[in-house]
């Protein structure tokens, strides 16, 4: 099965001519755990080849190869009773509890915790079925073509108006995870996992160094992630099945901020964090005052960034992806920047380009990286330019891996204060004073480049503010100069 993408705008065409599922949110919730249950089965599959005492914790009736997989199986009402009468009852709870049948149950109760069955005609439900049956997710081109999947639906979950639903690309999150270059112990964490791009990422880097059962089970205990909403949760679980973590207990359904801060201590501490933090939006009310005074805001991307700060442990390493307004930011922001200054290596700024995440958001991101432990002594900026030819990216032409090879190349080692590092045009530093003397305003322009035109929305209505302020006052130093001139005319 070549054409996933194909599969899935099928998909969709059948599941619109449903009454029951009522727009895109319903529709995409409703792919999504039926194609969990199919990649659940699949991946059973492959467990009862290499464990003779493999046991799964659906009674047979219940798994997908003996309800779903023969296409002139049940459909209409008799399909639609099994699924609402006898399915969906069984999977949110009445599934095993002990040992490790019991494991596995749990993961499929916390998926189902939330998930509903929205379509309320059984014959176009055999319809979707068999179209998913297409697809082989035990085929390896099949299974990385999915990836891709994550994509479509995130856009169709943004046009549904499900703000802050960022996909990270692909390229984005292999840098990140390669910078950061985790080691097979080391625990890594996304607080804000959604479908779980940076942790994949990491199976994938720490995959190299399994070289036994011990070593993967390594593996699956030091991949942890939590997220608050229900289908990015599910489509994470989904991801980390696909990607070998049967048991995935440690992607949790919830708000790591719901939490107080002066809560987590020393055993919430981990290593290595990633993470695209939600930015643009408000954390719902009460939230902040989980947060000591100084670090208050209903911003939840500063939020984020004080929790990743007290969660790494002491020497402990962070990649974070943030927008511009971080950067220039003021009150909460300048106070986290100082901590980051102070408390930590700040040691690079990688300033993303325009479109990285469209057409989610056209908002500048930057990746920031730093070490708990150690103050900062140089920030380095390096500017990552649109390759030869590109001046945008977009759904044929996304940004790629390759890319980031001259970041690479620049990089040098921490352990000798990245002595290797050279100032050229995409590279530059400020000192750690010059930075406190700046009020750690961050926005640090390319030097080596010509001022360009500042086209920003947020820094243009700054500096509109700004300068209309300005003529405001000399109104008023006129209104004064002409009130005091005719007086003395009298």
């Amino acid at each position: 099965m070549s054409n996933v993408s194909g599969v899935i705008k099928s998909i969709q065409d059948i599941m619109r001519k449903d009454v029951g599922v009522d727009g895109d949110a319903q529709r995409i919730s409703q792919l999504v755990w039926m194609f969990f249950l199919k990649i659940y089965d699949d991946r059973e599959d492959e467990l009862e080849l290499v464990d003779d005492d493999f046991e799964s914790p659906l009674p047979n009736h219940l798994r997908w190869r003996n309800w779903a997989a023969d296409k002139e199986g049940m459909t209409g009402d008799e399909l639609l009773d099994f699924i609402n009468l006898q399915l969906f009852p069984k999977l949110k709870g009445d599934l095993p509890t002990i040992g490790l049948v019991g494991k596995r149950a749990k993961t499929i109760r916390d998926v189902f915790e939330d998930t509903y069955n929205y379509m309320k005609s059984g014959t176009l439900m055999r319809q979707v079925i068999n179209k998913i049956n297409e697809i082989d997710f035990n085929n390896t081109d099949d299974r990385h073509t999915f990836g891709a999947i994550y994509e479509q639906i995130l856009k169709d979950l943004q046009s549904a108006g499900n703000a802050g639903e960022f996909y990270t690309p692909r390229a984005v999150t292999r840098f990140i995870i390669d910078r950061l270059a985790p080691k097979l112990d080391e625990v890594v964490f996304d607080p804000a996992c959604g479908t779980g791009g940076f942790l994949t990422c990491a199976i994938d880097h720490k995959r190299k160094f399994v070289k036994s059962p011990s070593d993967e089970e390594i593996l699956r205990n030091t991949i942890r992630g939590v997220e608050k909403k229900a289908l990015p949760h599910m489509l994470c679980i989904t991801n980390m099945i696909l990607h070998g973590i049967d048991i995935p207990s440690h992607i949790r359904h919830g708000n790591t901020l719901e939490k107080a801060y002066r809560d987590y201590g020393e055993k919430d501490r981990v290593p290595v964090i990633a993470t695209n933090p939600p930015f643009g939006g408000m954390e719902q009310d009460g939230i902040e005052n989980n947060f000591p005074a100084s670090l208050r805001t209903r911003e939840t991307a500063d939020l984020f960034v004080a929790l990743i700060i007290k969660l790494l442990k002491n020497n402990g390493r962070a990649a974070v992806v943030l927008p511009d307004g971080f950067l220039f930011g003021e009150g909460v922001k300048s106070t986290l920047k100082q901590s980051l200054i102070k408390e930590c290596n700040l040691h690079t700024i990688v300033r993303l380009p325009n479109g990285v995440f469209a057409p989610y958001t056209g908002i500048k991101t930057n990746i920031l990286f730093f070490t708990k432990g150690t103050p900062t002594k140089n920030v380095w900026f390096y500017e990552h330019l649109y390759p030869d030819g590109v001046t945008s990216y977009n759904k044929t032409k996304p940004m790629r891996f390759e890319e980031f090879q001259a970041e690479r190349d620049w990089w040098g080692d921490e352990a000798d204060g990245f002595r290797a590092r050279k100032e050229m045009p995409q590279a530059w530093k400020i000192s750690a004073e010059d930075v406190a003397e700046r009020g750690y305003n961050l926005d640090m322009k390319n030097p080596h480049v010509a001022e360009t035109e500042e086209l920003d929305p947020d820094k243009l209505l700054k500096a509109y503010t700004d300068q209309q302020g300005k003529i405001q006052s000399i109104r008023d130093s006129l209104k004064d100069i002409l009130a005091e001139a005719l007086g003395k005319g009298v």
